[in-house]
């Protein structure tokens, strides 16, 4: 009989990987959806689907003992929102409410991973040194923040098995935030905010899933910083993108105070319209950080964690994709 693995936010992005990973590694799926989740890229997986009702312990745990999962992959979660009380809301105490109920629920759930971020960390303020597992938080945003304060929630469950993985910059197939910078590209323009020199870090989603799903055996209340291991300049992923796409663009330096200025108008216009802005003050923070370089060792010594992408061959793989499904 097949272990049975419930995936969070399985209709976005990252989640759509976690699942043919976990569909690859012999695993029963239940993909966590809401009604109005668009699953068309999921019709043709083997999988189930469950709507669960995040806001309640109760409701969660029903859902956990009706279906008795092995695992849970908590992947959902909010990158923009409307307020600070919104990404709280959904980032942080929809996790406690889904680790308390997977603690108290009665059914074994041998592991939990909680897919956080590296912004609940923060960067560095200089180019020097780089960001371990030791490195003391200091998030620059609010969801960064919110990040943050789900692993602490989650830290108050002691008698759950749960992993905690930081991803930072998330990149691959399906991807919508990095792919605006590939359509930016096309037209021809490459943009950049200010000219100071920054470390950048990646990860390719294929490696990010195969580590999720690999550590789902060995939860042992530990967390992980993950990239691909290198670090890149400001310029190499349009570098390395033009060269694959065979491209020729006019590099453009965007004043940092303007910048500003559209973000906080960007940021005005959605609380006007009610709708979250994806450029606001406080990501163009995130974008002019100096160093998002961290250190894999200790996943690679716990986890056995070796990505086999370095942003060039996760860039070739993208954008193949993007273009073979005409995105671009």
């Amino acid at each position: 009989m097949k272990e049975r693995v419930l995936i969070t936010g399985a209709s976005g992005f990252l989640g759509y990987h976690l699942i043919v990973e976990a569909l690859k590694n012999d695993l029963e799926v239940y993909a966590a959806v809401r009604k109005s989740s668009d699953i068309t890229h999921l019709k043709s997986l083997d999988i189930k689907y469950t709507y669960p009702d995040f806001s309640s312990v109760i409701a969660l745990k029903k859902d956990i003992q009706e279906n008795k999962y092995d695992y849970i992959i908590h992947a959902a979660g909010v990158t923009k929102a409307r307020s600070v009380k919104e990404y709280q809301l959904v980032n942080a105490d929809y996790t406690y409410n889904l680790a308390s109920a997977a603690a108290s629920s009665g059914v074994n759930i041998k592991g939990f991973v909680l897919i956080g971020s590296l912004a609940a960390v923060g960067p560095l303020q200089s180019l020097t040194g780089i960001i371990t597992e030791e490195t003391k938080p200091n998030p620059l945003t609010s969801y960064g923040k919110s990040k943050l304060l789900a692993e602490e929630k989650l830290k108050t469950v002691a008698s759950l098995n749960y992993t905690i993985l930081r991803p930072t910059a998330i990149y691959g197939p399906r991807d919508r935030d990095i792919f605006i910078f590939f359509k930016q590209l096309k037209t021809g323009i490459e943009p950049y905010i200010g000219k100071a020199q920054q470390k950048l870090s990646f990860v390719y989603v294929k490696d990010l899933a195969a580590i999720t799903i690999k550590s789902l055996y060995k939860c042992d209340q530990s967390t992980y910083n993950i990239s691909d291991g290198n670090f890149y300049d400001k310029y190499e992923l349009g570098f390395i993108s033009k060269k694959v796409l065979n491209l020729k663009t006019v590099i453009f330096h965007l004043p940092v105070i303007f910048v500003k200025f559209i973000a906080a108008i960007s940021k005005n216009v959605g609380s006007l319209s009610g709708k979250a802005s994806a450029l606001n003050p406080e990501k163009v923070k995130e974008l002019m950080a100096l160093n998002w370089f961290c250190s894999i060792d200790k996943a690679k010594h716990d986890l056995g964690y070796y990505p086999r992408y370095d942003l060039e061959a996760g860039l070739e793989e993208t954008l193949k994709w993007y273009k073979d499904n005409k995105w671009l």
